[in-house]
Order: structure tokens, then C-alpha cells, then sequence
């Protein structure tokens, strides 16, 4: 979930919800990785041709692939919100103009949970195998669904995860220590506040049968979709193609942070991209990433869920517990666990960057 009034910022389990965040986020996908490509020095670009095309590449290069997974994202998207309007007239009987206010309503969170389950296959996943697909012969094994996993890595992945999230909660505490100007603080409280009465209106766990489906729709899928463009295709693509694969991790973190549109939850969200990516780069299994993220949305909804049934709103169970820079302990056990990561997938896994 996204930062709370008290510091906390978990996973994100409300995907980005609007048309507008999205696009907003494939333009700044396009500016910074345009400027990168471009001024890439010519005889590095020679140097590096191996690593932009395999043998089952059909020709195009992966920086051709990064951008064209770009603009079939926006495509996807635009399919997608025209799509929810009919979606959200035919579950609501209200108009999609009245969707903003709409989805504040807890009787409408079927309509949106319907919604947010287009925006994130048609907007992501698709466009992502897509791609996949017009570039390469073996799409899934590009994007790392195919491959062997060990039970080894999958035990390092979830420790990795569960690390993470105490590292998240010091991240939280420490930006909102940063000093910014009253009226920024206003606003970007007001965002946090928003965000808290969209997802209390949305996710709705009043039994079991409401926790599951939340895992499915608010966990699973986001994680699944989320994690197939961002780093499957796009930190896959941008590393391929510049052979710079920290380079691309950092940058698609950047991104996928920011298109969440939280600041209290920038520097949270940031580090998660980060440790998602390097789970990807290191492994090449795209479902290790996958994983990582669903329990780390899984963990939030379940924390909702019990909090609720503890007899508190979804507001109060969003927003309490303070930040703790006691968290900050979990990095030299993060550097521990992807060392041996790292050692442990490098015996199987032969990268072409």
C-alpha cells in the first residue's frame, strides 16, 4: 500500500489505478531512455552488437524492443480505459465521468476491482508478450517464464523479500524527514489521503471469500503484470541493449516508483524496484521476481485483512504504526543474501550482457 500518515509504506496494493498515471509514465519511460540510447558513444554501440541480438532474435534490436514495448503500453492503456468506461456503465449504471467520485464508493469496488484487472493485463501484460513475440522466437523464455528455478533460489527469494520490508518501513521514516515547503507537505499529504479512501473503498475484506479474491486481484495480478513489463520487458530490453544492466535496473526502479505517484512511498517503492530487479538480473527467472512481489503485496492486504477483523476501519489499519529506522539493520543481511544469491543462480545461468 502506499505511504501512510504515520510513515509506513508497504506494497503498493492498489496498482496505478488511472489512464493518466500511465501514460504519464510510458513518456517518462520514453524521455530519459531516448537521451541514454542516443548519446551512447558510436564505437560502444559496435562493440555492443553481440548483446543486442541472439540467435533467436528476429531482427530487431532490444533498444528497438524497449521503445516499441513503450508505445504498445500507451496503445494497450488507451484500449484499456476505453474498455473500463462500457465496463464501469454496465456494473455501476453511472456514467464514467462520474468514475473519480465513484470509485470512492464501497459498493462499487467490484466495477473497479474489474477495472484495475484490464488496466493492468490489457495495459501491461499483453503488450509485454507482444513485444516479446515480434522480436524474438522464444518470447517467454526472453521475458524469463521459461527456465529451471531451484528450490534454493526460491528460499532466498522470499528471505529477500521479507527483508526488504523492513528496510521499506526506515525508507518511509526517513522521507518524511525530508524538509520540504508546507504547501508541497499539504499536497502531498492530500495525495496520501486520496489514495487511503481509494483503496478502503476498493478492497473490501469483510471474510475470507473477500480476503482471497483480494490476494488474486490486488496481490497476484498486479505483481504478475507489473513485473512482466517493468522488468521482463523493459530493465530486460534497456540492458540488452546497452549492456548496462545495473544501469537499467536503477532506471526502471526510478521509473516504476514514480509511477506510482506517491512521495511518501518514492524512496519504498524505489528500493523494492531495485531489489525486484536484481532478483530478475541475477536469476533470469522472471517468476522469482513475480514472487518477491506478491508476497509483498500479499503481506500488506494480510495485515488489512487482520486488522480489520480486529474490528478497525480500513483507514485506521492503513495508517497506524509509526516508521522505525531500526530497519536500516536489514542491509548488510540484504548484501549477505544476494551474495549468496547471486553465487547460487551464477552456477546455472549464462547471460548474452
Amino acid at each position: 500500500m502506499g505511504a501512510s500518515r504515520s510513515g509506513n509504506s508497504g506494497s503498493s496494493i492498489l496498482p496505478i489505478l488511472t489512464i493518466t498515471n500511465l501514460v504519464f509514465t510510458g513518456f517518462l519511460l520514453f524521455a530519459p531512455g531516448s537521451i541514454l540510447l542516443i548519446l551512447q558513444p558510436a564505437n560502444l554501440q559496435y562493440n555492443r552488437r553481440k548483446s543486442m541480438y541472439d540467435n533467436d532474435s528476429k531482427g530487431f534490436s532490444y533498444k528497438a524492443g524497449f521503445f516499441m514495448l513503450i508505445a504498445f503500453a500507451v496503445a494497450g492503456l488507451i484500449a484499456a480505459s476505453l474498455v473500463s468506461m462500457q465496463v464501469w456503465q454496465l456494473m455501476t449504471g453511472t456514467p464514467f465521468t462520474e468514475m473519480q467520485e465513484g470509485m470512492l464508493n464501497p459498493a462499487n469496488a467490484g466495477a473497479m476491482k474489474v477495472i484495475q484487472s484490464l488496466n493492468a493485463v490489457l495495459g501491461f501484460l499483453v503488450p509485454t508478450l507482444a513485444v516479446a513475440a515480434l522480436i524474438h522466437k522464444k518470447p517467454l523464455t526472453l521475458l524469463g517464464f521459461r527456465g529451471k528455478i531451484r528450490p534454493e533460489q526460491v528460499g532466498l527469494a522470499i528471505v529477500i523479500v521479507a527483508a526488504a520490508l523492513l528496510f521499506s518501513s526506515s525508507l518511509s521514516e526517513i522521507t518524511r524527514m525530508i524538509p520540504i515547503p508546507a504547501s508541497w507537505q499539504l499536497e502531498f499529504e492530500k495525495m496520501e489521503s486520496d489514495y487511503t479512501r481509494q483503496v478502503a473503498a476498493i478492497v473490501s475484506l469483510k471474510n475470507m471469500g473477500d480476503y482471497l479474491l483480494a490476494i488474486v486481484v490486488m496481490a497476484f495480478l498486479p505483481a504478475l503484470c507489473e513485473e512482466a513489463i517493468f522488468r521482463g520487458g523493459l530493465q530486460n530490453f534497456l540492458a540488452r541493449g546497452t549492456n548496462s544492466p545495473w544501469l537499467a535496473i536503477i532506471l526502471v526502479s526510478l521509473l516504476f516508483s514514480l509511477a506510482h505517484v506517491s512521495f511518501y512511498g518514492f524512496l519504498s517503492r524505489f528500493m523494492l524496484g531495485v531489489v525486484l530487479g536484481a532478483l530478475y538480473h541475477y536469476s533470469g527467472r522472471l517468476w522469482l521476481s513475480v514472487l518477491a512481489h506478491f508476497i509483498n503485496n500479499a503481506a500488506a492486504l494480510t495485515a488489512l485483512y487482520v486488522a480489520t477483523r480486529q474490528g478497525k476501519s480500513m483507514e485506521e489499519a492503513m495508517t497506524e504504526g509509526p516508521g522505525s529506522l531500526w530497519g536500516l539493520l536489514a542491509i548488510p543481511l540484504l548484501v549477505a543474501l544476494f551474495y549468496s544469491y547471486r553465487r547460487l543462480s551464477s552456477r546455472s545461468l549464462t547471460r548474452p550482457w
